[in-house]
């Protein structure tokens, strides 16, 4: 039965007995960084992409068109509304301009070019999810000026502290909902962890999240690993048009919280298996030890051999989400 977040102390725990980031998973893994050999960052940058801001005049025929800006940052507009999703414009995934993760290409479109937006949505405060400067600049921006913030509990403190009006953020426990123009949003729980910083790790709740329009549904799954609640969400939510779910910075060192091609699959089945897998994730930051080509690599071989339809559109290119219609882009080979 899917409940509400349980704290121990001033912590949140997962839906299941959950490890994250043990000393000793530090120590396997470190050996692992020194003598690996994949292609972790492309040796030649994918692109340029440019995402032409003028389609934004004309609603999508289908009333669903998603703009993936890689990784898992995209404008999904559904039914009418807009909504911007784990938003990261920044140059780095990191706590730091000058260290960390850095993007393989630049964003498809300027923030100042996005179109009026009516909901940013935020799952939670990891630095591939929430980009401080690119909230500090969204704050700034007419386009923003009547959008409601709607995230997870207690990263409504990380939000104002970037600038965000407290007035407009909403913050979801798992199973609540908040309504905005019609477009119902419910946080539902995922296997994960949060924190900004070494010290402040489950202090703020991560959650995947179900939307839900006048004719369409979608669930963003955000960051979490494999655990039996799929089934629960896809029964009490579903059936979903389309599916977004993680593919890229796994290993089976973190199993727990992440869910790499295969348990993308497995997911997809347990949530219902209906309408359009979406590949979240991947393609932008070097966050593992794999190739940074091998998670979608993967997840289409799985794809073929088990009849699942993929939605993998190229980076910046605005594109409706019709029923049983693939989409395939090769943008990264």
């Amino acid at each position: 039965m899917l409940r509400q977040a349980k704290r121990v102390g001033r912590r949140f725990v997962n839906p299941v007995l959950t490890q994250v980031g043990e000393w000793s998973t530090i120590f396997k893994v470190l050996p692992l960084y020194l003598s690996n050999k994949e292609e972790k960052v492309p040796r030649r940058p994918p692109g340029p992409f440019r995402t032409d801001a003028s389609i934004y005049a004309t609603a999508p025929i289908s009333r669903l068109r998603v703009t993936w800006m890689g990784h898992s940052s995209m404008l999904l507009e559904i039914d009418g509304l807009r909504v911007l999703i784990d938003p990261v414009w920044d140059e780095r995934a990191s706590p730091m301009r000058w260290a960390g993760p850095k993007r393989f290409f630049a964003a498809p479109v300027a923030l100042e070019e996005l179109p009026q937006v009516d909901v940013v949505l935020v799952s939670h405060d990891h630095y591939d999810h929430l980009g401080e400067d690119t909230i500090r600049r969204l704050t700034a921006l007419e386009s923003m000026r009547r959008a409601e913030w709607v995230t997870s509990l207690g990263v409504g403190a990380v939000l104002r502290r970037f600038g965000v009006d407290g007035a407009r953020v909403s913050e979801l426990d798992w199973t609540q909902s908040v309504d905005v123009g019609g477009l119902e949003i419910t946080a539902v729980p995922a296997r994960h962890f949060s924190g900004r910083g070494m010290f402040n790790r489950f202090e703020t709740l991560w959650s995947a999240f179900v939307l839900k329009g006048a004719k369409h549904t979608v669930y963003f799954g955000a960051d979490s690993g494999w655990w039996e609640g799929f089934a629960e969400i896809g029964a009490a939510h579903g059936p979903f048009d389309l599916t977004m779910l993680e593919i890229g910075a796994y290993h089976e060192l973190w199993g727990n919280i992440h869910l790499g091609p295969e348990g993308a699959a497995r997911a997809f089945t347990a949530l219902g298996g209906k309408g359009l897998l979406m590949p979240i994730h991947w393609g932008l930051f070097d966050l593992a030890l794999h190739a940074w080509r091998q998670p979608i690599q993967r997840l289409l071989e799985i794809a073929d051999a088990r009849t699942i339809r993929l939605w993998a559109p190229e980076p910046g290119r605005p594109t409706e989400v019709v029923r049983g219609v693939e989409v395939r882009s090769e943008w990264w080979r």
